[in-house]
């Protein structure tokens, strides 16, 4: 499957721990930002390392893919339109979100946003997805989606009420704690067990 998605909507501090980490307290409401489609990398792609950023995360996240039009659905509704599963890193330009207080740029470099292959979404694989993180084969991050603040069917029925969800658009779900720094030479894999993984080197640009 290729992935062409219109947009690709992401949720932030979606796991209390993570929030707890970064500092800040965890929303009333899915906090809803966009990554653009330029960003996407498959694996073995390079993440590449702007210069003009100093400190650049990786975030591990389940990813959905759509496959059929939302708008203002139920949360039944939302959940039934996933159509696949996949991996995904939500690379980041840290300094960059502390700076400018909101994350287009922090978010938006190209290559920001490697993915693995899609896998059909099933109820039985939507009920339990886990993600795990590990760098250069050391595990960091390891969270459930049972652990998520806002759930999948939640959060894709709160963002259908304030725009439209194509088919083929790209929902990302939040990173759980254990967020850290990459640096050039690194290799990040993010998998989710039952789905597959994307890993990538990490190089200077």
């Amino acid at each position: 499957m290729e992935l062409r998605p219109s947009k690709i909507l992401c949720v932030g501090k979606n796991y209390r721990a993570h929030a707890a980490e970064m500092g800040g307290a965890v929303p009333s409401e899915p906090l809803l930002f966009f990554k653009p489609p330029s960003a996407l990398i498959g694996s073995g792609d390079a993440i590449v390392l702007p210069a003009s950023s100093g400190h650049v995360e990786y975030e591990g996240e389940i990813a959905l893919v759509l496959g059929r039009r939302l708008r203002h659905a139920s949360p039944e509704e939302a959940l039934a339109a996933v159509s696949h599963v996949l991996p995904l890193n939500d690379v980041t330009a840290r300094d960059f979100q502390r700076a400018d207080g909101q994350w287009t740029r922090a978010k938006g470099f190209d290559t920001f946003c490697p993915v693995g292959r899609p896998v059909p979404a099933s109820p039985e694989l939507l009920a339990d997805l886990e993600v795990i993180t590990t760098v250069d084969g050391v595990e960091r991050q390891r969270g459930r989606a049972s652990d998520m603040v806002f759930s999948v069917a939640d959060v894709l029925a709160f963002a259908s009420s304030i725009m439209t969800l194509e088919a083929g658009d790209l929902i990302t779900t939040g990173t759980p704690e254990g967020v850290g720094r990459l640096e050039p030479g690194m290799t990040v894999r993010v998998e989710i067990p039952g789905v597959g993984a994307v890993e990538n080197p990490v190089r200077a640009g």
